[in-house]
């Protein structure tokens, strides 16, 4: 879940070539997060499960000025993100925020989630997710758009530079995905069989385009985009799992359900366990890393506690995903 990045103009957008402020060091031990017991339990979950990491579709990478007006935003505890505090587990700087997916954790393959909230920044953003993809190991090269003129055009400059998932935030960017000025997008897309995460749930904050409708109305002339909803959907989680029903397209990620947090917050349905087992083969990993206010482990344990079995475990946290991007599904053999 990630908010406004409100008044950001400038296009600084050189590498986090400093430390952003960190968590105290009292808290940090307290959470356990980043040290190597953390890293050995994460580890140890992919073992467990026989695959050569995770696979998360929805972790943040940005400029360095725009993941710290984030960073402020839920600092703050705004509107966006329904006023609760909200401390960031892994305000580190860029480098290490990388070190500590692919290395501590394990993660094979991750995302740079960004988006604009205004007009004007989408490409931009574009130019620096390609440049960070080329440079990072492991990352999916993201991009991302915005109903404004011209959207087309560098949407298609971006699949031809070899993005393979792109990020819409209805909720942030405050607009309607059935704008008639993103209809020719969503086609594009469709054809490519690029998907799309987008955050159209509810939560932590309704916005004015947020919930099932408006996609609904997307999928209803795009039947074959790949739209990966965020966070399940949440709170709409059974009106998501409807268009994921009507739609063999529609996948859903684990962003931040079923943790203790969203528990309190957006209690996923026991009267939905049911179905949600049942489309295990259109659930995707995702956790909002670094922007999450627990240990990156507790998103596993709280998809393993569902009890589900580890063929499901599998599938979400890996197989659904290398499918997808065409990924590796397994161990290579060792003689």
């Amino acid at each position: 879940m990630s908010p406004r990045s409100s008044g950001v103009t400038a296009l600084n957008e050189g590498e986090d070539a400093r430390p952003a402020a960190r968590p105290d060091a009292a808290s940090r031990a307290g959470a356990g997060t980043g040290t190597g017991a953390e890293g050995a339990a994460v580890r140890g979950f992919w073992g467990r499960l026989g695959v050569v990491g995770g696979i998360d579709v929805h972790t943040h990478f940005m400029p360095r000025r725009v993941m710290r007006k984030v960073w402020e935003y839920f600092d703050s505890a705004g509107e966006l993100v329904g006023g609760v505090e909200w401390p960031i587990t892994y305000r580190e700087e860029e480098t290490e925020r990388v070190r500590l997916l692919r290395e501590e954790f394990g993660v094979v393959a991750f995302t740079s989630m960004l988006y604009p909230h205004k007009a004007d920044m989408a490409g931009w953003l574009n130019g620096w997710a390609g440049r960070f993809a080329a440079r990072t190991p492991g990352c999916l090269h993201t991009a991302t758009f915005f109903p404004e003129p011209g959207v087309g055009r560098y949407v298609r400059q971006a699949l031809d530079g070899g993005a393979r998932v792109f990020k819409s935030h209805v909720q942030v960017g405050s607009y309607d995905p059935g704008d008639p000025l993103l209809d020719p997008v969503w086609g594009m897309l469709a054809d490519a069989g690029v998907p799309v995460v987008i955050h159209c749930g509810s939560g932590p904050a309704p916005g004015k385009y947020t919930g099932p409708g408006p996609v609904a109305r997307v999928l209803a002339r795009h039947p074959r985009l790949r739209l990966i909803v965020a966070h399940m959907g949440m709170p709409e989680y059974a009106d998501f799992l409807d268009l994921a029903e009507a739609y063999g397209s529609v996948m859903l990620d684990t962003t931040m359900a079923f943790t203790d947090f969203s528990e309190r917050i957006a209690p996923f349905p026991a009267s939905e366990r049911g179905r949600l087992r049942d489309l295990g083969d259109r659930i995707l990993l995702g956790t909002d890393f670094p922007n999450i206010p627990y240990p990156y482990v507790h998103q596993l344990e709280s998809l393993e506690r569902l009890g589900f079995g580890d063929d499901w475990l599998r599938a979400v946290c890996h197989d659904n995903a290398a499918r997808l991007f065409g990924l590796p599904l397994r161990l290579p053999d060792v003689p």
